[in-house]
């Protein structure tokens, strides 16, 4: 919690400061009341003094007031600084998430990071809110009633100060046995949603297998595990009120006893005994609002521990200064002895991957499942860094570039096609805003996607829904290829990207990308046919680079490359074509 004051006191210094002290000007108000009171009771109602008593009664009403605006007052600086707080903190949270590389957000995961920029993020800001309304206001009244009492009697002052560290224990130690149970709490909800979030996306899947039943059980669980944390950490919480109100009532009861034998004495008035009564009752309702936002706190600081988590995790990417490579040089992507390894994996995903790409060249990319494929294009736009060797973006180390201008060379289409709430239009201008619809149905064209827009009754302005769902995959595919073409990218990288395409569309595509004489254009692909006619192929096995070379020369000189030719093009009687 400490780390994230800095965007509290940074931007809302004075309203932080002026929220606690509008709230204690409000407190030295109330601790005048019971002296009001007991005024009212020894000169005015003893002395039968009606026109006293009047005063009296329109003083109290001129404290009510002032004190109503002071902390109507307090409420305002207070709720204008937990927003800005949680504005703020949001706003670095999503730009540090912005920065984390694939490896960060794969260690991470997606849901937590959901829960971190919602639920955790409200109960930091609500937390902020009490505090600076009640953190300085409680126990000003409680010590300030005590001091009152010691201004009334010593003798029963002695159990106030008797009282209050008896309950300032309870408090405290209720609070450091909760903190670390809402911790579990919050990582329950993690992983709750989680599972919640991988059926929601996944639901035809999980009916298509009609597995629903085990889905739900298995959710059952989790919830079940996440409630008996809930419940331990309610059971643990609940005993706040009820051994505070215990105690203070016990401590009335003294002072009760004790008051009527000293009334009795004549050592105080009956107004005096009222006063201290009063002053008991103010430190019960503030111990009881105590204990409410120690909760609260409790929970905000643990929430506020997890989104600072998330702000430690990764070194973030950071890039260089450069912002163009060496004009007219021969290669436009160099592999050097590339090794690349996951985040706490023991072993290399890519080793020793070594290559060279010319200016507006088609390079294909095949292997087996897992041999590779995404992670070495993965790493051409800096998802990924190199765990050894150098990658170089037409002669610079791509290091040294500045992150925008890496990306703004690179037109990425991953294997999933993602297309965002809004029109095609807005969607296609995600790599340039300012692209036209001349450039937009150029690379249309390219993509083989044009016929999709035109069968459309608004064309370019034609909605998307959520992940495109009114689209198929086919289409999807289509569009987010033309999507990376709108710019003209110096590099092009086709994750994949055509899968769902009929044979016939792929060709047409392979054929429109061969236009594209300035642009290098990467293709991942599992189809031989895909990528045969590629100026050089790359073949992975295990990471390992196996084959480098023409359709032909991989035909003679590589195993794998043959065994895959072979199972995608062999004729009936078993004699390859």
């Amino acid at each position: 919690m400490k780390k994230l004051m800095k965007y509290l006191t940074a931007g809302y210094m004075k309203e932080t400061i002026l929220a606690p002290l509008f709230k204690c000007i409000e407190a030295v108000l109330e601790l005048f009341v019971p002296l009001v009171v007991a005024d009212i009771i020894d000169n005015g109602i003893g002395a039968h003094d009606k026109p006293h008593v009047i005063v009296m009664c329109i003083l109290l009403v001129g404290l009510g007031l002032t004190g109503l605006a002071f902390s109507i007052t307090a409420q305002f600086f207070a709720a204008k600084a937990a927003t800005g707080f949680s504005k703020t903190v949001g706003n670095a949270l999503f730009r540090h998430i912005q920065k984390l590389s694939y490896s960060d957000l794969d260690d991470i995961g997606t849901s937590t990071l959901m829960t971190r920029m919602t639920s955790d993020l409200n109960q930091v800001q609500t937390g902020v809110n009490m505090t600076l309304r009640l953190l300085l206001r409680s126990p000003f009244i409680v010590f300030g009633a005590m001091i009152m009492a010691f201004t009334i009697d010593l003798g029963s002052a002695l159990i106030f100060a008797v009282t209050i560290p008896v309950l300032s224990a309870v408090v405290f130690g209720i609070m450091l046995a909760g903190m670390p149970l809402y911790s579990k709490v919050r990582a329950g909800l993690d992983k709750l949603l989680g599972r919640t979030r991988e059926n929601l996306s996944g639901s035809r899947v999980i009916r298509a297998f009609c597995i629903e039943q085990r889905e739900i059980k298995m959710f059952h669980v989790e919830n079940d595990v996440l409630t008996k944390e809930q419940k331990t950490a309610g059971r643990i919480s609940a005993l706040m009120n009820p051994l505070t109100f215990a105690l203070i009532n016990l401590a009335m009861i003294v002072l009760i006893y004790n008051g009527s034998l000293l009334v009795d004495a004549g050592s105080l008035t009956q107004g005096q005994v009222i006063a201290l009564y009063n002053y008991m009752s103010q430190i019960l309702v503030e111990l009881i609002k105590l204990a409410s936002l120690i909760i609260t706190i409790t929970k905000a600081a643990a929430c506020a521990k997890r989104i600072q988590a998330v702000l430690d995790s990764g070194d973030g990417m950071t890039g260089g200064t450069e912002k163009t490579g060496f004009h007219g040089y021969k290669y436009s992507v160099e592999f050097r002895h590339v090794d690349m390894k996951y985040k706490n994996a023991s072993e290399n995903s890519l080793t020793d991957i070594t290559f060279a790409a010319k200016k507006g060249s088609v390079i294909g990319i095949i292997g087996g499942t897992g041999s590779g494929k995404s992670t070495l294009v993965n790493m051409i736009p800096r998802f990924y860094d190199t765990a050894s060797g150098d990658i170089y973006i037409d002669g610079i180390n791509a290091k040294d570039y500045t992150l925008e201008a890496l990306r703004g060379k690179v037109g990425v289409v991953p294997q999933k096609a993602v297309l965002f709430k809004g029109t095609i239009r807005e969607n296609m201008q995600w790599r340039d805003e300012n692209a036209t619809d001349e450039e937009i149905y150029r690379a249309l064209e390219t993509a083989q996607a044009k016929e999709i827009i035109d069968k459309k009754q608004h064309g370019l302005d034609c909605e998307v829904s959520q992940g495109g769902a009114n689209f198929s995959g086919g289409q999807k595919q289509r569009l987010t290829i033309a999507r990376a073409l709108v710019g003209s990218p110096e590099i092009l990288i086709l994750d994949d990207s055509a899968s769902a395409l009929d044979f016939a569309t792929d060709a047409a595509l392979r054929k429109a990308l061969r236009s594209l004489k300035d642009t290098t254009v990467f293709i991942v692909s599992q189809r031989t046919s895909s990528i045969m006619h590629a100026d050089k192929i790359i073949v992975l096995d295990d990471g390992h680079a196996v084959g480098v070379g023409t359709h032909s020369e991989l035909l003679e000189s590589c195993a794998v490359y043959r065994e895959i030719y072979d199972s995608q093009f062999r004729k009936e009687g078993g004699e390859a074509v």
